[in-house]
């Protein structure tokens, strides 16, 4: 099994789940994942880019068995094998010179589009024993080429609807589709899973198997990825890396099994651990039709994942977005996985958990203007007082101390327990909505507390 991108950017959430489809292959059949690079557009391919590729595919955990940064997997490392394998394509006549002009080809290809027919190489010079020019491979006159894919079932191309593709151009340089089949053939691929967008091209690399007298692998082409119009995914539809996603903090673990469910289904299982994906995706299960991609779903899983991740972990993936937010990362991640515990139910992704648990890290900067109106007064001033001097007292400051505490100060003010709660909660986080005050509280520690309790007794002010 391979993975071949091209590094003209990030990695694409359907180059992802391609990538993902041929990892899950390999590993359940104790196969090989190769990660080649198709760089033979000089234009578009850039180093920076095959950094992006990279880093997207360990962040997802797909590891690879070949592939970068070990020389000798980039088509542009490869030119000696090519050049080889197109002698040989030459020497047996399979393939010829042409020395067509490109402006001769573009008013045939014009004129065929006016005709409204598919232009198709004239053939002009398949017999001319040209000794120099761009090298075409030599199709069959007549004819059909069946493509058995894995999903889609039989699909057949008549050779009359092909044209002798350019193997090699005139300056030398290799085309996409004579690469593929020498790359693939030389480094054994067996299983070839990509986009559908390629099924128009595999007779084309069929009948160059056949030229070179190689076996010709299994093919299984994955239909595209749509908007909820129904579209091909685009940037136009929100994000579309692989890269956007995971600085959304979306779990790299919700995303594999999101991108896994893109078109392939075991009964109405919705959440799969890596072990189970593996264990039981089989590339005929997967639909033949486009895959809707929906935020919505992928939200959910996402908050899914988080609510039963083990709060060490999720504290350790929460870090990096604590500091994006530009907030302290904490130094004890013990105390932050317990933060995480008050926060994972109330966030579907690690840049919202973070945001809902901003008044950890940091002391209010302004408070609820409604709710200050309303509990910030006179009155309010002096029940800060009276709780801070109560919560300094305590022997431990402990969650069920402290709710004991209110409890009493409730019953003793004549009060509900709302009245005290709200007021506290304003104080030390800024807002009406937290997790459960008491947790918070206790989580915030008496020093913090009481400063905070202090802060808003000083916003009040004496006028008030």
């Amino acid at each position: 099994m391979r993975f071949a991108p091209s590094p003209t950017g990030h990695l694409h959430v359907g180059g992802a789940r391609t990538a993902l489809f041929n990892w899950l292959y390999a590993r359940r059949h104790g196969g090989v994942f190769i990660l080649r690079i198709e760089d033979t557009d000089r234009s578009r391919s850039t180093d920076e880019n095959i950094g992006f590729i990279i880093d997207a595919l360990r962040w997802l955990e797909l590891d690879w068995d070949e592939g970068p940064p070990t020389a000798g997997y980039r088509q542009t490392e490869r030119f000696d094998l090519y050049r080889d394998h197109a002698a040989r394509l030459l020497h047996a006549g399979r393939a010829y010179y042409c020395d067509c002009p490109p402006e001769m080809l573009e008013q045939q290809r014009k004129a065929a589009e006016a005709r409204k027919e598919t232009f198709r190489y004239s053939g002009r010079c398949r017999d001319r024993g040209l000794t120099a020019g761009a090298l075409r491979l030599r199709i069959p006159d007549a004819g059909t080429t069946v493509v058995n894919d894995l999903i889609h079932g039989s699909v057949a191309f008549e050779h009359g609807q092909l044209d002798d593709w350019i193997l090699v151009r005139t300056d030398g340089t290799p085309t996409y589709n004579f690469c593929v089949v020498v790359d693939d053939v030389t480094m054994k691929i067996t299983h070839v899973i990509r986009g559908n967008d390629h099924l128009s091209n595999t007779p084309k690399q069929i009948l160059c198997y056949e030229a070179l007298d190689y076996p010709v692998p299994e093919f299984a082409h994955v239909s595209m990825i749509l908007g909820t119009d129904r579209s091909r995914l685009s940037k136009r539809h929100g994000a579309t890396s692989v890269q956007a996603f995971r600085d959304e903090g979306i779990p790299a673990d919700a995303m594999v099994n999101y991108l896994a469910r893109l078109g392939w289904s075991h009964g109405d299982q919705e959440i799969f651990s890596r072990a189970q994906l593996v264990e039981l995706f089989d590339i005929k299960d997967v639909a033949s039709s486009g895959a809707i991609f929906d935020q919505t779903k992928l939200l959910w899983l996402s908050q899914q994942y988080m609510k039963t991740m083990d709060s060490l972990r999720l504290a350790e993936l929460t870090e990096p977005f604590i500091a994006k937010a530009g907030l302290t990362v904490p130094r004890d991640r013990g105390w932050l996985a317990r933060v995480v515990d008050t926060l994972k139910e109330r966030a579907q992704t690690l840049v919202e958990l973070v945001e809902a648990g901003r008044f950890y890290f940091e002391r209010p900067r302004e408070y609820e203007v409604k709710a200050a109106q309303k509990l910030f007064t006179a009155e309010g001033s002096q029940r800060l007082d009276r709780l801070a001097k109560r919560l300094g007292e305590l022997d431990e400051f402990t969650h069920e101390a402290i709710q004991a505490l209110y409890r009493e100060q409730t019953a003793a003010l004549g009060l509900k327990l709302v009245d005290l709660a709200q007021l506290t909660r304003l104080a030390v986080t800024g807002k009406t909505a937290s997790p459960p005050l008491f947790e918070v509280l206790a989580l915030l520690g008496r020093d913090e507390t009481l400063a905070r309790l202090t802060a808003a007794r000083h916003a009040i002010g004496p006028s008030t």
